[in-house]
């Protein structure tokens, strides 16, 4: 939780900027700029939660301070599609669902898709492209180009009567990248020469010497994979990153092997992509998931979302042999092409040694040159100030280390030290003729989401770490998505428990009422209808046995 000091009142002709979150962590990212009583948004997404927050789906920036200042918000301008900068919209929108939204193209794109998963209908999304300046109330946005580990990444200028901003969003500056889009050096020099009074600066790499390796460098590794694969091959990556799948889908072409989506996120972000021309997808080249069976193993590759070990996607279902379809065994071999998000380290190795139990092969970042990051390495990040020279600086998007990295960096080239910002989410800094200053802070804590429920959950999340002392319950359930019916289940398994299974049978039948009503409602996901059943059993076991178990919901989907 964030040390609260409270803020002045802000003085007319003053911008004040707020992280709401990606200070401290790599995720939830989203800033407030506020001048003469507008508030424009920078981002807005989601972190995912870690081992010591049981039972969270995802954690939610510093929404709540926005409650009583909805209808002063302007604008929400999103850098680029990674959930960890868009995830959290639809929470926003939730509280007033026509804020204006400018992004990219393909970044609208995915959010879009998003929305329509909330039910959300009535949003405002406006697409802007690189080069193109926008005038919103008291704010005026500058849109530079920027690579990234997606495309259509975009840096976002701020221009106020309090001063000039550059945000840049994730970034660095590969100079031979995929699609033929470089960081657009000469506007970030261009800016320099008007003069930056605040420069918020991507710290994820700034630990990282020198410069960080091009994307087309990954190339020879992952054909190596290709050439040597003999069996199923399995490519696991995030399912936005277009250029990574465009490799494949080129390599799979050369070695005369089918391409199949496997995972939803993977088979609509593509699509999207396809669609608007990001993603060159080879005639004859993609096949369905229900056609995989008419070819030969050493014919089809497959692309796979779970590259981070999340337990309902794919690439986990597989490596637990509970995927409906896809099955891996000796021959086959499975590439991550992804690196490690900080704290699903876990995760992934538990997959990787499910994986190789089942005598696949699996090659990884830590075996391969088969993934080079987003973010610009300290080569580059040094190379921005020196074009820059900005009178201020506020390292974002990062834990304390990369911010402090960076810090150092900055004062390297000669800004000096009182005018580098290493702040938490929360702080307060106001902008004014030229100098940026911390003058208080506010509550920035965690939101999390918990099923439908959104808020302070720190409470249960205490609960949870002691459920391994009070039981275990288990609940099975096979459902079929088209027909909206159970097929198997709900089977309740209980381990710690004195009674016998048979006082379950109320859960049970509670159970597939309760999955029966989210199936009418329309709910096609997996994972919220586990949440549906981890909640209906909690509630029941902790009524009528006034226990706490660990309660494990597994819904399968035919």
């Amino acid at each position: 939780m964030t040390d609260v000091t409270q803020p002045p009142k802000l003085a007319p002709g003053t911008l004040r900027v707020i992280p709401l979150g990606g200070l401290g962590d790599i995720g939830r990212n989203m800033t407030a700029f506020e001048i003469d009583g507008q508030i424009a948004l920078v981002d807005c997404g989601v972190l995912f939660p870690e081992d010591d927050h049981p039972g969270v789906d995802l954690i939610l920036p510093a929404l709540d301070y926005l409650n009583d200042r909805l209808d002063d918000i302007v604008a929400l301008v999103l850098t680029h599609g990674h959930e960890d900068h868009i995830g959290a919209v639809p929470y926003l929108l939730k509280k007033r669902a026509n804020i204006p939204v400018f992004g990219s193209k393909l970044t609208l794109a995915f959010l879009a898709a998003k929305l329509r998963e909330h039910r959300i209908r009535d949003f405002d999304l406006d697409a802007v492209e690189e080069g193109e300046i926008l005038e919103v109330g008291h704010f005026e946005f500058e849109f530079l180009a920027v690579n990234h580990s997606i495309p259509d990444a975009l840096a976002v200028a701020i221009r106020t009567k309090a001063g000039l901003v550059l945000h840049t969003g994730d970034f660095k500056m590969d100079q031979l990248p995929l699609d033929g889009r470089i960081t657009d050096l000469r506007g970030f020099a261009r800016l320099g020469e008007e003069g930056v009074d605040l420069f918020m600066v991507d710290s994820t790499n700034a630990e990282t010497p020198g410069f960080t390796t091009l994307e087309r460098d990954v190339e020879p590794a992952i054909a190596r994979v290709f050439d040597q694969a003999r069996g199923k091959l399995i490519v696991a990556c995030f399912a936005s990153h277009v250029h990574r799948v465009q490799q494949v889908l080129n390599l799979a072409v050369k070695h005369g092997r089918k391409v199949v989506y496997v995972g939803r996120s993977m088979v609509r972000n593509m699509s999207t992509a396809r669609d608007l021309g990001y993603l060159k997808v080879p005639a004859g080249t993609l096949i369905e998931l229900k056609e995989i069976d008419r070819y030969p193993a050493n014919e089809v590759v497959i692309v796979s979302t779970g590259s981070q070990g999340e337990p309902m996607a794919a690439l986990s279902r597989i490596a637990n042999r509970d995927h409906p379809v896809v099955e891996v065994g000796e021959g086959d071999t499975i590439l991550l092409a992804s690196s490690l998000i900080p704290g699903n380290e876990n995760s992934v190795y538990r997959v990787i040694n499910g994986l190789s139990r089942l005598g696949a092969t699996v090659v990884h970042k830590g075996n391969a040159l088969v993934h080079v990051s987003g973010h610009a390495s300290a080569g580059e990040l040094l190379y921005c100030y020196n074009i820059l020279k900005p009178r201020n600086v506020l390292p974002v998007h990062g834990e304390a280390r990369h911010l402090i990295a960076n810090a150092k960096l900055a004062q390297a080239t000669g800004v000096p030290a009182e005018r580098v910002l290493v702040s938490g989410d929360g702080d307060v800094i106001d902008l004014k003729d030229g100098i940026a200053k911390k003058v208080g802070s506010i509550d920035a804590s965690y939101v999390f989401v918990d099923g439908s429920t959104v808020g302070d959950i720190s409470e249960s999340i205490m609960d949870r770490r002691i459920l391994g002392e009070e039981g275990f319950v288990s609940v099975i359930t096979a459902v079929d998505l088209h027909n909206r019916t159970i097929v198997s289940g709900p089977d309740v398994h209980a381990r710690g428990f004195a009674e016998d299974d048979s006082v379950f049978e109320e859960v049970r039948q509670r159970v597939a009422a309760a999955l029966l009503d989210a199936l009418r409602d329309g709910v096609d996901d997996p994972y919220r209808l586990q949440q549906v059943t981890r909640r209906v059993a909690g509630q029941w076991v902790s009524r009528t046995l006034k226990r706490r178990p660990m309660i494990v919901p597994v819904v399968v989907t035919t």
